[in-house]
């Protein structure tokens, strides 16, 4: 609805705001596409030019009482000095939510079609962070989970022994032993996870005895057929793409076998790369587990013991799960507060529960 009254001057303030939050919201698109470039540079490019007509809706409405330039919010502050030094999914992500709060829907003086855009908006940058998650590697995924289990399964190991009442020496001994034990088995279980993967990737695709046999195939009596069907074909395509293939290859002076003509079982083209490198997945979980595993076990090896130790240990593994849960809600797209605090509520959860086995496992012990 647009607003043909002089404005007061609250309602001023408040688009001189809008007005300075969609000029560094199309700076923040124009640096994010300084950092890429084809389709990926337009279509943020794209975006730059949809808040300039935003900017113009703000600057018509408040004429002559514009003024000078005041600053956006912190939010896109923030987003405006990350965008210039990385340009990362995790930009983009945080991006995404700040258009998911577009305070236009509910503004008189913002026109339907302007949170109609900021709606459209944020569909379009969860489609580029979506493009960006796709091509992180399965390393990145072992490096954040393999942080977190360190911190948590250490953390409960920790707190566990200590509930039985032994020594901090004792305590330290078990948080090392857990450390190595954990991150040697979260590295073999990567290694071998992402192998497998691989393997059982590989194997989709034809042999090349397969490919090398086609052209020596009879053209009327074959079954390449079979081949097309095993693949999802159904029977007439099927049909069809084999006898485009024969002929091909029969009419061929040097008989080569066209392009496309055996087909790889129906696979995301990212999928290995999605998946990851077995070593680099394995040496990223066994390291990114170790530095999780480190944390609970920080105040023993500087000499703190008993309560004060668990105190310490407890808030820096609460920190880092914050940190770690809002990674995690960054990547998937939801509000990076509420995975921090899931994750914090997991971790303390787990730690509580072992401190009481431990007092109900010391307590047996003193009346054996």
């Amino acid at each position: 609805m647009t607003v043909t009254t002089s404005p007061t001057p609250q309602q001023t303030r408040q688009w001189r705001r809008y007005l300075a939050d969609e000029r560094a919201e199309a700076q923040v698109y124009r640096s994010l596409a300084e950092r890429r470039e084809g389709e990926e540079r337009e279509i943020l490019l794209g975006l730059a030019e949809a808040e300039k007509r935003h900017e113009t809706h703000w600057v018509e409405l408040l004429g002559d009482d514009v003024g000078k330039p005041v600053a956006p919010g912190l939010r896109n502050r923030v987003l405006g000095l990350l965008a210039k030094r990385f340009g990362s999914v995790f930009v983009l992500a945080l991006a995404q939510s700040a258009e998911a709060r577009t305070p236009y829907a509910t503004e008189v003086a913002a026109t339907p079609q302007m949170a109609a855009d900021e709606a459209i908006h944020e569909e379009v940058l969860r489609g580029l962070a979506a493009r960006g998650r796709a091509h992180m590697t399965g390393n990145f995924r072992a490096a954040v989970f393999g942080a977190n289990d360190g911190l948590v399964s250490n953390l409960a190991l920790v707190m566990g022994m200590a509930g039985t009442g032994v020594g901090s020496g004792v305590v330290l001994a078990a948080g090392v032993s857990g450390l190595l034990a954990g991150a040697l088995s979260m590295g073999a279980g990567e290694y071998i996870s992402v192998r497998s993967a691989r393997e059982l990737l590989a194997a989709s695709h034809p042999s090349q005895d397969a490919r090398a046999a086609v052209p020596d195939l009879d053209l009327e009596e074959n079954e390449l057929t079979l081949v097309y069907r095993s693949r999802g074909m159904g029977d007439e395509e099927a049909r069809t793409k084999a006898h485009a293939v024969m002929t091909a290859v029969h009419g061929h002076p040097e008989r080569l076998l066209p392009d496309g003509a055996m087909p790889d079982v129906a696979v995301d083209v990212d999928s290995e790369e999605a998946v990851g490198n077995a070593w680099g997945a394995a040496t990223s979980s066994f390291g990114f587990f170790s530095s999780g595993a480190l944390i609970p076990i920080l105040p023993f090896v500087f000499g703190m013991t008993g309560f004060p130790a668990l105190i310490v240990a407890a808030v820096l593994v609460g920190l880092a799960l914050m940190v770690t849960g809002s990674v995690v809600g960054l990547l998937s797209g939801a509000p990076p507060l509420r995975r921090a605090l899931r994750q914090l509520a997991i971790g303390y959860g787990a730690a509580a529960i072992t401190y009481l086995l431990g007092l109900a496992f010391g307590a047996a012990g003193l009346i054996g």
